[in-house]
């Protein structure tokens, strides 16, 4: 046929060729053989099948996407439609099962399994009076389904708990309602308005951890909530997480780009959030100067935010200690502790006091750290560090008598000891002075021995003296002779004089 079309449209009548082929085209199509549409069927009873594969194996994303395929390649057959929600059930997208099951019903009003299951998803989303006029109907179908009729004779005592809740809402009484909401999740998971009550309540009380929880779970089952985001990214922020503070005011930016309460909001967390990175890097860096600086900056910017100021307080603390700033350390740590007693942070004071030599307060600021935090290594080991800091105070101290940080370097120490070494040389005094300035230039010597031998300087960090008489079985340091530090290698040479 399509070739005497062809012929008549080279004997000049195209207008009739160029129409009965299109009509052959239309025809060709209606009339497509069967087994083309066979094979569209095998691709839907394909991905049925690997849908129920998924399903058994508990991967429930999988699952969702061949059923979403078996749905588009026949979007009549009810069965795809009651298949892919009940995978909407599993992952708690209660919207989406809604609308599968209510198209089911649409295609197949009498399934009873269907209507069931819609009734159920209203009652988990709070929805008393939809599951009701469900659960009814099913009952009337199948009298003796008896998770039907459980879940039916839930619904009158959680909606009257729920009017109950209110009143004691309305009351402000939040101790109890958050007791009561608790209840009702348990029946109404996916409820939006009890979940929500139920965070605004736990704000109420002062909570604001489990308000987190709440509003989370709220920004899921609402699906694109910019109020939601909003008011989590300011809890995470009243709370000092202005990482995850951002985070969430971005999701919402991303509904609404020009937000009138998101956008003021996302500039003062992303401000807080970089100086703060900031300052942690420095920190990690040994930059400890600018640590300091930007601290300051975050004390500075939000004062009225306690949690805040307790972030800028705590980089203070432990950049100061970190910096051998242990006087102006002990004060900022402890500002931080009346914010928030953190063991870590107690730690870090203890640090700062053990380098004012103030032992038995560091010792007894390891023990408050322990009291909440019975298992902290870190503060087991101050109290001991402690005690013999303490115990090898009352000795000599290495690093006080070349008068260097506990950070220097070999270089700074042996530049501190010669510095010292000419200042105690014996030769520069007479009399009483003279025995002074040798006892002074021995203690020096020693400490340029001990710290310029990482062995020995490691021991003494740790809380002993290396050169400590008891402490050596020679009797004293160096091998039994307390002066051999000057027999070789020294630029100094001089005779003692006892009297």
């Amino acid at each position: 046929m399509l070739t005497n079309i062809y012929e008549m449209s080279l004997l000049g009548d195209s207008t009739f060729a160029v129409t009965s082929l299109l009509l052959v085209l239309l025809l060709e199509v209606l009339f497509q053989p069967a087994e083309s549409v066979v094979a569209s069927q095998a691709e839907i009873d394909r991905h049925l099948e690997m849908g129920r594969d998924f399903l058994a194996r508990g991967q429930l994303s999988d699952a969702l996407t061949h059923y979403h395929a078996a749905v588009e390649g026949d979007p009549n057959n009810y069965l795809t439609y009651f298949k892919r929600g009940t995978v909407y059930f599993a992952l708690g997208k209660a919207k989406f099962a809604i609308n599968d099951f209510s198209r089911v019903l649409e295609l197949k009003p009498d399934l009873v399994a269907a209507r069931a299951q819609r009734g159920l998803v209203y009652l988990k989303m709070g929805d008393f009076d939809n599951a009701e006029i469900d659960m009814m109907n099913v009952l009337r179908m199948d009298p003796h389904n008896h998770e039907v009729n459980y879940k039916y004779a839930q619904i009158d005592n959680a909606r009257n708990q729920w009017a109950f809740c209110l009143d004691v809402l309305a009351r402000g009484d939040y101790a109890t309602a958050i007791t009561l909401l608790t209840q009702m999740l348990e029946i109404c998971p996916w409820s939006v308005e009890i979940r929500e009550s139920r965070a605004q309540s736990y704000i109420r009380v002062g909570d604001r951890l489990s308000a987190v929880s709440d509003f989370r779970a709220v920004n899921r089952l609402s699906q694109d909530s910019t109020d939601g985001y909003y008011t989590l990214a300011k809890i995470l922020y009243d709370l000092g997480d202005s990482g995850s503070a951002l985070k969430e005011i971005r999701e919402c930016l991303k509904l609404d780009p020009e937000h009138k309460d998101c956008f003021p909001l996302y500039k003062k967390i992303k401000k807080v959030d970089k100086i703060y990175t900031d300052a942690q890097k420095a920190l990690e860096e040994q930059q400890y100067a600018n640590c300091i600086e930007q601290a300051e900056k975050i004390v500075k910017l939000e004062p009225n935010i306690p949690m805040i100021v307790y972030n800028g307080k705590q980089l203070l603390c432990s950049c100061l200690v970190k910096d051998e700033q242990f006087t102006a350390a002990i004060g900022k740590c402890r500002e931080a502790l009346e914010i928030y007693q953190d063991p870590e942070i107690m730690c870090d004071r203890a640090e700062a006091l053990i380098g004012a030599e103030m032992y038995d307060d560091a010792i007894n600021q390891y023990r408050e750290a322990l009291e909440i935090n019975d298992g902290y290594q870190r503060a087991k080991e101050g109290i001991e560090r402690a005690q013999k800091l303490q115990k090898q105070s009352e000795r000599r101290d290495y690093y006080k008598i070349l008068d260097v940080k506990r950070s220097a370097t070999k270089q700074q120490i042996v530049k501190a000891y010669r510095r010292a070494a000419q200042k105690w040389h014996p030769d520069n005094f007479q009399g009483d002075e003279k025995k002074i300035a040798e006892k002074k230039f021995i203690d020096i010597a020693a400490a340029k021995e001990v710290l310029t031998d990482p062995e020995k300087r490691s021991q003494f960090d740790a809380g002993e003296d290396p050169l400590d008489p008891e402490g050596n079985r020679n009797g004293g340091f160096g091998g039994g002779n307390p002066f051999h530090h000057f027999q070789h290698g020294s630029p100094f040479q001089f005779k003692f004089h006892f009297s």
